[in-house]
């Protein structure tokens, strides 16, 4: 699910479960590469994690105010606040392992 600045405090931070956000641009290789990974593990963790996506181009506030300064950079999010985060292309078993950590 694609989000904005402008809808990050409904969909994230009042979620009645917890938010993985992936910060990353169209421009970012890295990116790119780790997006299939991501889509696969929301659909792994479906009604348990919700996965979001939120380009730091177009929504430059939100990656301001939680300190991202590479991308991809995917933070956790449980009852609103940062519960871990991962920066870089990562492997699929290590979201997991991040994900597994907040259920």
């Amino acid at each position: 699910m694609e989000i904005r600045d402008s809808d990050f405090e409904d969909l994230v931070l009042k979620s009645d479960r917890p938010v993985l956000v992936d910060f990353w641009a169209s421009w970012c290789a890295p990116c790119k590469a780790i997006s299939p990974l991501v889509d696969q593990v929301a659909e792994d963790f479906d009604g348990k994690v919700k996965i979001c996506k939120l380009n730091v181009d177009e929504n430059p506030a939100t990656p301001g105010q939680f300190g991202v300064r590479g991308i991809p950079t995917m933070i956790l999010f449980k009852d609103g606040e940062v519960f871990d985060q991962v920066v870089g292309a990562v492997p699929k078993n290590q979201l997991e392992d991040l994900l597994k950590k907040v259920l």
